[in-house]
Order: structure tokens, then C-alpha cells, then sequence
């Protein structure tokens, strides 16, 4: 399996727009990319801080993945991504090593990219997202 580099850090939020005011105003980060994501049932704000980003996750219904998160820990890190190379080859390799992922198939990501999470259970507590983006390469 090839890592390229850490993609991005995904942080819970209530209000997007309310953290802007630190991310982009205080820190000066710059906006790389806004989507919502219906199906997920999240919103998302991308800011760029070098070669990586920090995606600021916000739920737009009561059933999502991110609402269930803030009520149940508050806002704050919701998951670390990684960047590889071929995310098919990444999940097979993940399987084989006993790290289970949270789907069978990778995923749609923002971004037009694939995405599989791997359950922090058997990733020592954090929820890993593997990401495959189109490269230029490709």
C-alpha cells in the first residue's frame, strides 16, 4: 500500500460559519472548496494549511454521522485522512490486516474523490479515512 501524505484532519462542528471566524479570520487559512454532501447528511468547508487541509464538517440533519458525533463527544477531531495511491488496493490491504472498514466498498468524497473509513476499534481509537483524489499523474 502507497501513502502519499495526510490529506486533510476532519474537525466536527455546530456551526461552519461560527468556526470561520477562527479558521479563516484568526489563522488566516484560505477556503479551498465548500459542498454539501445530502446523502452523508453533512456540509463541508475545506481550508488549505500547506500541502493539507482541515475540513470543518457540519451537519445539515438531526440523523447524521456528525450529529450523532457532537451529541455524543461535543465538537472537536472527528477522523485523520490519509491519501493513497489506490484505495481498492488500500482496503483489501486493511482487511488482511484485521482493520475493519465501515463500509464494504469505498465511497463518493468531497472533492469528487473515493473515500473508505476504517472503525476506530481496530485503529487504536481513531477513525482513519483513506482518500483517493484524482492526481494530476492519473
Amino acid at each position: 500500500m502507497k501513502t502519499i501524505k495526510i490529506d486533510h484532519i476532519g474537525i466536527a462542528v455546530k456551526n461552519i460559519s461560527e468556526r470561520l471566524k477562527l479558521y479563516r479570520d484568526f489563522l488566516g487559512l484560505k477556503i479551498a472548496e465548500e459542498e454539501e454532501i445530502p446523502d452523508r447528511g453533512i456540509r463541508i468547508c475545506m481550508l488549505e494549511v500547506g500541502d493539507s487541509r482541515i475540513e470543518l464538517l457540519e451537519s445539515i440533519c438531526q440523523d447524521s454521522e456528525i450529529s450523532k458525533f457532537i451529541e455524543k463527544k461535543g465538537e472537536g477531531i472527528h477522523h485523520i485522512a490519509f491519501e493513497v495511491k489506490d484505495i481498492e488496493n488500500a482496503a483489501q490491504f486493511a482487511k488482511e490486516n484485521e482493520l475493519r472498514p465501515l463500509s464494504e466498498t469505498p465511497q463518493q468524497g468531497a472533492g469528487n474523490s473515493k473515500v473508505l473509513f476504517l472503525h476506530p476499534k481496530t485503529a487504536g481509537g481513531v477513525l482513519i479515512e483513506l482518500v483517493q483524489r484524482k492526481r494530476k499523474e492519473d
